[in-house]
C-alpha cells in the first residue's frame, strides 16, 4: 500500500474513511453536522483528527459519515496499535468535533453546491 492510500468505503448511506482494513474503533467520539458530501466531510475531519492526534504512536484514522436526514452523522477516531490514554484520546476528539470554527469549516467545505448553466 503507498502512503497516500485510503479505503473508502460505501455501504448505504454510510462513508467510511481508513487507513486499514478491517475499520476498528478502538477510540472515537460522534457528531451531527448539516448535511454535506459525505466524501468532503470526512475528509476534512479526517485530517483535523490526524493533526491533532499525529503525536499518537500507532493511530490510524476512521471517519465515518452516515447521513440521516437532513443531518449527517460523524464518527470520528481510530485504530490504536499499543496503549494509549482512552478516555484523553476521545475528549481531544471530542473537543475537536464540537470547535464551532471547525464545525463550520467542516459544513461550508462539504456543502451541496448547485450546478448551473450559463
Amino acid at each position: 500500500m503507498t502512503r497516500n492510500r485510503w479505503h473508502i468505503l460505501r455501504e448505504g448511506a454510510t462513508l467510511t474513511m481508513t487507513r486499514s482494513l478491517p475499520v476498528r474503533l478502538d477510540v472515537f467520539a460522534e457528531t451531527l453536522l448539516p448535511s454535506g458530501s459525505r466524501l468532503r466531510l470526512a475528509q476534512q475531519v479526517r485530517q483535523d483528527m490526524w493533526r491533532r492526534l499525529q503525536g499518537l504512536r500507532g493511530f490510524l484514522p476512521v471517519v465515518c459519515v452516515t447521513q440521516e436526514g437532513d443531518m449527517c452523522r460523524v464518527v470520528a477516531g481510530g485504530r490504536v496499535d499499543g496503549r494509549f490514554p482512552k478516555s484523553q484520546t476521545e475528549k481531544a476528539i471530542s473537543d475537536m468535533l464540537t470547535d464551532p470554527q471547525l464545525r463550520a469549516r467542516w459544513s461550508a467545505f462539504a456543502a451541496h453546491r448547485e450546478v448551473t448553466h450559463g
